[in-house]
């Protein structure tokens, strides 16, 4: 099977897959260019075609948005990242993208928080940042609880908490404020 035809194949099951549900069943965002090319990298690591993840990695979004992002990601990601995929190890292929997407949330609720307070928070403005931050750790949410479950749970809570936030937008800030001490601690276990 050639590369094209497995990226088809890949992207027609991610496209056909019904939408999974939010972690209250209500609501999963859609995926971007960086959501799509971890599940490719994961279905193909998973189907033991890792020769297809290294250049499905090497070539894709979510290299160069690690890349992007190098100065504020743990040191060395993308080299360990590309190291589990030439060594076809798959458990720590997870840990790196696990790494990498509880980071991504992470900046996502320093910089809406960062927002909030310094703007009059709209539930509008609230809502988008929790369905982008959801988006992220969502992928990686699963991982986290076989590795923490206690983790998981606290980053439920503090997300269920922002959810109800957005009603009362004053409360916002704070919500955004405890997301991003939980993903901070994640990060903080899962590197050491």
């Amino acid at each position: 099977m050639t590369l094209a035809t497995l990226c088809m194949l890949l992207a027609a099951l991610v496209g056909a897959a019904p939408a999974a549900a939010h972690h209250t069943g209500v609501y999963t965002p859609r995926d971007n260019a960086i959501t799509t090319n971890f599940k490719q990298l994961k279905f193909s690591a998973q189907a033991g075609k890792f020769d297809v993840a290294r250049r499905l990695f090497d070539e894709g979004p979510l290299r160069a948005e690690m890349r992007a992002r190098v100065a504020v990601l743990p040191a060395g990601l993308e080299a360990r990242t590309r190291a589990a995929l030439e060594a076809g190890r798959a458990a720590e292929l997870e840990r790196a993208l696990m790494i990498f997407f509880v980071a991504l949330a992470r900046d996502l609720a320093v910089e809406a928080e960062r927002q909030l307070a310094t703007a009059a928070p709209t539930p509008a403005t609230g809502q988008r940042f929790l369905e982008a931050i959801w988006r992220y750790y969502n992928l990686v949410d699963f991982v986290v609880g076989q590795r923490d479950a206690r983790a998981s749970a606290s980053m439920r809570l503090a997300f269920e908490d922002a959810e109800s936030a957005v009603k009362d937008p004053a409360r916002l800030p704070g919500a955004f404020h405890r997301i991003a001490e939980v993903l901070g601690r994640m990060l903080e276990n899962a590197v050491n």
